[in-house]
């Protein structure tokens, strides 16, 4: 069975890293090629399985990352992080820090996919964590419950937009309903679960200050850093550019709008990667040469950015062939042949399905959208409300994301944890976001 042999597969791979020691990339690429023998692919097909799922995550990733990375170390390095750090611990106070970070990546969230958000934010938490002398974990799970809940609850995000076009909901309705739910969601699965996380992992809230997947970070007296305002504006300059190029998109189709020149630049400009590229050049000139300090200086911080997420690139390539595998092994196809014909409500339907094949095949994204495949039959002879099955296919994409996933490995390198403690952290908390989400989701179906 397709489902066992994935089972094996990650139980190999917990072996290989955490019993041999092996490095995690090449552990990720010698499962890939064990799961595709056994799943039965052929064989001159295997490789380039493997090859299109590194190339196909890393080439949406990588510019993002890489830019991104850059962006955030220019600003860090500038003393632009610990402006905006200081000026939120100075206007929520220390006790509050953390709700300031929730609201903070949340409105970051709803204009930025989760990667994205991820490498803007992640300075700025460190930061945090050094002045406060905090727990970087202590931030960083309220941050990433935000950034996850906006992604897969909330349009403009391309899981929930697209799935909702798949099931005809009304796309206004799905941002109504995944608000109501994304707070309360976002206050169970962030600050909440923090407090649990804590019991479960104490050794890795003792962590503060520098991580190695952002390089040692330089600490400036207040006076010599760049103002808020401008700190801020550099920041926030790509949710700006995506921001606006979104809001523009829903007019145009709202409005019905005829396409011209004018719509495909301003899709153009607010595309993740056009707009990470254009506020690295923004904070080239904001955080370096306005404030005199030289190209070479500036570059030189953009290397060492580069440098530090090397490896961290090369492991979320490789989950991302071990996702491919599982794909082209026809996993996928198993899971839905399990659910022909099965008398289920749509809404608990669409999140079990989601949830076997986001656990199966790793791609929030991919469950859902093969998901909306398996559901829209059914719908027909329902009078289910359309916008809470798309809510629920999200909800069940999300759900315990582990070594398949490319979030899985970003959260662990980013943080620098142990399996171990990502298993605790990071698989949980996105198994209280989907879980937490049907329950609010059945909720509201009883009113709406």
């Amino acid at each position: 069975m397709p489902l066992i042999i994935v089972a094996i597969g990650i139980v190999a791979l917990l072996v290989l890293i955490m019993w041999l020691k092996l490095n995690t990339f090449v552990s990720l690429i010698i499962v890939s090629f064990g799961v595709a023998l056994a799943l039965g692919m052929p064989l001159d097909s295997i490789v380039s399985s493997i090859e299109a799922g590194l190339g196909g995550t890393l080439g949406h990733l990588a510019l993002i990352f890489g830019l991104g990375a850059m962006l955030g170390r220019l600003i860090a390095d500038a003393g632009g992080a610990q402006r905006i750090a200081m000026t939120l611990i100075d206007k929520f106070g220390e006790k509050n820090i953390q709700w300031a970070v929730v609201v903070a990546s949340f409105i970051i969230g709803i204009a930025l996919f989760f990667e994205v958000g991820l490498v803007l934010l992640i300075p700025i938490v460190f930061t945090i964590s050094k002045q406060l002398k905090v727990s970087i974990l202590y931030l960083g799970i309220p941050m990433a419950a935000a950034l996850s809940v906006t992604h897969g609850f909330l349009p403009p995000h391309p899981g929930p937009t697209v799935i909702a076009g798949e099931y005809g909901a009304n796309i206004g309705e799905v941002l109504l309903y995944g608000f109501i739910l994304a707070i309360p969601t976002v206050i169970i699965a962030g600050p909440i679960f923090t407090k649990l996380a804590k019991k479960l992992v104490p050794d890795s809230f003792n962590r503060t200050g520098d991580i190695a997947s952002l390089g040692e970070q330089k600490t400036f007296k207040i006076e010599d850093t760049p103002g808020f305002g401008i700190s801020v504006f550099t920041a926030m300059f790509p949710v700006i550019l995506m921001s606006i190029a979104t809001v523009i998109s829903m007019v145009q189709k709202t409005m019905d709008i005829t396409d011209n020149k004018a719509f495909e630049i301003v899709r153009f400009v607010g595309n993740a990667s056009t707009a990470m590229l254009l506020s690295l050049l923004l904070a080239v000139f904001t955080m370096g040469l306005a404030r005199n300090i030289p190209m070479k200086t500036v570059m030189n911080s953009c290397g060492i950015a580069i440098a530090n997420i090397g490896m961290l690139l090369l492991i979320i390539g490789g989950g991302g062939a071990f996702k491919q595998v599982l794909i082209d092994g026809g996993v996928g196809g198993y899971v839905a042949e399990l659910f022909i014909g099965t008398s289920l409500s749509p809404i608990l339907l669409a999140w079990i399905i989601a949830a076997i094949l986001r656990i199966a095949l790793g791609s929030a994204t991919v469950a859902a959208l093969t998901t909306a495949g398996l559901v829209i039959p059914m719908l027909g002879t329902s009078d289910v409300n359309l916008a809470l099955v798309v809510l629920a296919t999200g909800a069940g994409s999300l759900i315990a994301s582990h070594v398949n996933d490319a979030g899985f490995w970003m959260f662990k390198e980013f943080f620098g944890l142990t399996l171990k403690e990502t298993f605790a952290t990071w698989t949980l908390l996105e198994t209280i976001i989907s879980v937490a989400g049907l329950a609010f989701i059945l909720l509201l179906s009883l009113v709406v």
